[in-house]
């Protein structure tokens, strides 16, 4: 009588380390969601309850320029997905070139918020300059930090690209999610900010 062997499951190799870091990075991203989401509700609050916005006296925010730094930014997470895509399919030097157009456009974003802050408190919108001026260098600032953090990321990324694979590409896949929160974040600023 022949036994019946017990079949096995065999998972790949990285599997359990993709779920866990996959999981990790869904938890650090809500987390900095609520934060944000948290900045954003007090500001709609303070604009809710203000008699006109922006206040009387106090210079409006440029659009154009924002609207540089959107497309800008809409456009490195094109590349950013690109990059994720490219190695997937073992594709180590396309993804190097798209990791690096990222962190270009990251800089180009970084270099335009530059010109922004600088043009807003030429024109007299400080960052004492009441809620308006506050909620103004709060967000913009905040989110250009997270922006800078995201280049390190990617930077990090180059280094080390040749230690990727289409089986294991866990870092590359994190620092995707994160570049595609901060653009999420970027849009939401641009929108609440700068358009309504």
């Amino acid at each position: 009588m022949k036994k019946k062997m017990a079949s096995v499951v065999t998972l790949q190799p990285h599997a359990k380390e993709d779920f866990t870091s996959y999981l990790g990075m869904v938890i650090s991203l809500g987390s900095w969601g609520i934060m944000f989401a948290g900045i954003f509700f007090a500001y709609a609050g303070v604009r809710l309850a203000a008699p006109s916005w922006p206040p009387p006296g106090v210079p409006r925010l440029p659009v154009l320029l924002p609207l540089a730094s959107t497309a800008v930014l809409l456009a490195s997470s094109g590349t950013a997905r690109q990059a994720l895509a490219a190695i997937r399919q073992a594709k180590r030097d396309e993804m190097r070139t798209l990791l690096a157009a990222t962190v270009f456009l990251g800089a180009l974003f970084l270099g335009l918020q530059y010109v922004l802050v600088a043009s807003a408190s030429q024109s007299g919108l400080h960052l004492d300059s009441g809620t308006y001026g506050s909620v103004f260098y709060a967000l913009t600032l905040f989110h250009a930090a997270h922006v800078a953090a995201g280049m390190l990321a990617l930077l990090w990324l180059l280094v080390r690209a040749k230690d990727y694979t289409e089986h294991d590409h866990r870092s590359v896949r994190m620092c995707t999610m994160f570049w595609h929160f901060v653009d999420g974040v970027w849009i939401v600023t641009f929108v609440s900010v700068f358009l309504l």
